[in-house]
């Protein structure tokens, strides 16, 4: 096997490389929710509050998501993301508090 015969898996590797590497750091990571930036309530231990209920949600285990410029909120439940995607710009306001809330039993 000589250097020729290899030399298009070898572009292969290199290409998927890449696209892995921009997929995971790059841009690529801001649409899927990673690259450190998305939204967790400044908490270091894996919680936010919900932006609609302002329940304490665990953002590891979280089943309701949404991503709104930039920054990956999450839901305790696909009712409250279904309500922030309605109005993104009402419970992302910093002045704004959580919304009176809901409960869940």
């Amino acid at each position: 096997m000589d250097i020729e015969s290899i030399k298009p898996l070898l572009s292969i590797l290199v290409w998927g490389g890449l696209f892995f590497f921009m997929m995971r750091f790059g841009c690529g990571a801001h649409m899927m929710g990673g690259h450190g930036h998305g939204h967790h309530g400044g908490h270091s231990d894996g919680e936010t509050k919900d932006p609609v209920c302002g329940m304490t949600v665990d953002w590891d285990k979280s089943t309701a998501a949404s991503v709104y410029r930039g920054s990956t909120y999450h839901f305790c439940s696909a009712t409250c993301r279904d309500k922030f995607e309605q109005s993104p710009e009402k419970y992302t306001d910093p002045s704004a508090t959580a919304q009176g809330g809901h409960h869940h039993g």
